[in-house]
C-alpha cells in the first residue's frame, strides 16, 4: 500500500514554509494535485506517485537543511521586509535549499535562531504543547527585587496574557548593566521586554543563548553554521520527551 501523507505536511517538508503557512496556501487555492486544485485541509497524497504543484511550480523535496545563526540586533526574522531592512535570510548565502526561520527574535534582540526547511521539525518546535525551553541573557539598568523575581515565576497578567519565567538568576553587574539569565517555557511576543517594562526596567541588551539542548556557544554575531546531527538528535529527543509528558 502506498505511503500517504497530509498535503500541508508534504509542502512544509519541501521547504515552502511552516505547516501553518502551507495550510494557508492550500485554502487559498494555490495548490493542485494531479491537475486538480485542492483546498481541503487534511487531504492525503502519495508524494512518490502524485504530482503536486504550488503557484504554478512542481513541488519537490529539497535536501534537508537546518542552520544555527547568531542573529545581530537590527535584523528581522522574516523572508522579506517592505521597509528594506536586513533580514536573517540576507545573512545566508549559497544554500542548496529554501529556508525559513523557526520562531523569532525581535528587531533589537540578538542570539541563537534556527533556520531550516525541515517542516516537521519546525512544526514541533513551534507547537505550544511542546514548550521547548529557551534560555536568554538580559542586561537591565537596576537590579530586580526579591518580590519582583517571585512575581515573574508566578506569572504577571499583561495585555490579556500571562507572562512568566521558569527560572531567573542574577549575575554580576557589568558595563552592560545588571545581568540576568532567564529560562522561558513558552515565549510570547516580546516576552522578556514586556516583563521588564512592567517593572520599569530599561533593557540594554537581550540575547538568546539556547534552544533546548542546542547552545549558542562561540558562534560569533552574524555567523552561522549547519546544526550537527548530534544536536538535532538531542533536540528531537527533547521534543519527544515534551510530547510524552
Amino acid at each position: 500500500m502506498p505511503e500517504q501523507t497530509r498535503l500541508q505536511k508534504h509542502l512544509a517538508e519541501c521547504g515552502l514554509g511552516s505547516r501553518r503557512s502551507c495550510e494557508t496556501l492550500i485554502t487559498a487555492g494555490r495548490v493542485s494535485v494531479d491537475g486538480e486544485t485542492v483546498t481541503k485541509l487534511g487531504t492525503k497524497i502519495d508524494p512518490a506517485t502524485q504530482k503536486v504543484v504550488c503557484n504554478g511550480k512542481v513541488v519537490a523535496k529539497e535536501p534537508t537543511v537546518t542552520l544555527l545563526l547568531n542573529k545581530p540586533p537590527k535584523v528581522i526574522c522574516t523572508s522579506d521586509d517592505p521597509q528594506g531592512r536586513t533580514t536573517v535570510l540576507d545573512l545566508l548565502d549559497d544554500l542548496p535549499a529554501r529556508v525559513y526561520t523557526v520562531g523569532r527574535l525581535d528587531f533589537m534582540s540578538e542570539g541563537l535562531i534556527m533556520v531550516t526547511n525541515d517542516g516537521t521539525l519546525a512544526h514541533a518546535l513551534m507547537h505550544p504543547r511542546h514548550h521547548i525551553e529557551k534560555v536568554y541573557k538580559v542586561w537591565i539598568n537596576t537590579p530586580l527585587g526579591y518580590h519582583q523575581l517571585k512575581k515573574m515565576t508566578r506569572g504577571i497578567p499583561n495585555q490579556g496574557e500571562t507572562l512568566r519565567v521558569l527560572d531567573i538568576d542574577e549575575g554580576n553587574p557589568s558595563r552592560n548593566g545588571v545581568e540576568y539569565t532567564i529560562v522561558l517555557g513558552e515565549g510570547k511576543n516580546r516576552h522578556i521586554r514586556r516583563l521588564m517594562e512592567h517593572f520599569d526596567k530599561k533593557v540594554f541588551r537581550l540575547m538568546r543563548i539556547a534552544i533546548g539542548p542546542i547552545r549558542l556557544d562561540d558562534l560569533k554575531i552574524g555567523e552561522w553554521r549547519p546544526a550537527k546531527p548530534a544536536e538535532l538528535k538531542l533536540l528531537r529527543k527533547a521534543i519527544a520527551g515534551k510530547k510524552g509528558s
